[in-house]
């Protein structure tokens, strides 16, 4: 939890309290948006999607190291046989190797996170205008995510979550013209435009 998630929640509690008493109290409440996004079938499909991409990456990533435990196996065996120099040559290209399958995780890794990024967002920004709708149309002073506010404990009457699954998956929160996971329709070209 890092301290400014851990002040903005100090200072939106404060700033709650702080206000006069109303013959209403100031609703509050708290959403997990990870399992929101992990049990809405839009989030299962990316999350398959994501480990189809991880599971072809890994292939690659296990045949370069399986390459590279050969060759150092061979080169153990060697190493009392072959002649200085070709050692030598031997050992550079296994460091060669070597260098080449960290280069290609770190791309992979950035990569995945790239398409995790892809395929989330436009789910998490539904999400996102689902809980405002919630908020407003609700009466909400404040809602959290329990993630990021570093929430330890809420009573269940004060969670969201299962509200934001179900309206989400009845549908609620779409652009007109766009779905998630694939490319908004191009705009209408005026009359006369070629």
């Amino acid at each position: 939890m890092t301290l400014a998630r851990t002040a903005f929640a100090f200072a939106a509690l404060l700033l709650t309290a702080s206000q006069p008493r109303t013959a209403e109290a100031q609703k509050i409440g708290v959403v997990d948006m990870q399992r929101a996004l992990m049990e809405i079938e839009d989030g299962r499909k990316a999350k398959a999607s994501l480990k189809q991409v991880f599971e072809q990456k890994q292939k690659v990533l296990d045949k370069q190291q399986a390459d590279l435990k050969a060759l150092k196996e061979s080169l153990e065996k060697q190493r009392n046989v072959l002649a200085r120099d070709v050692m030598e040559k031997k050992l550079g290209e296994y460091q060669r190797a070597f260098s080449e399958l960290q280069s290609t995780y770190m791309a992979f890794q950035q990569e995945l996170g790239a398409k995790e990024g892809d395929l989330t967002k436009p789910i998490i920004e539904r999400l996102q205008r689902i809980m405002r709708r919630i908020g407003q149309t609700d009466g909400y002073a404040l809602i959290l995510d329990r993630g990021e506010a570093g929430v330890v404990y809420v009573p269940s009457t004060y969670d969201l979550t299962d509200l934001l699954i179900q309206r989400y998956n009845a549908g609620e929160g779409r652009d007109e013209g766009t779905t998630v996971g694939k490319p908004s329709k191009p705009a209408a070209k005026p009359k006369g435009a070629k």
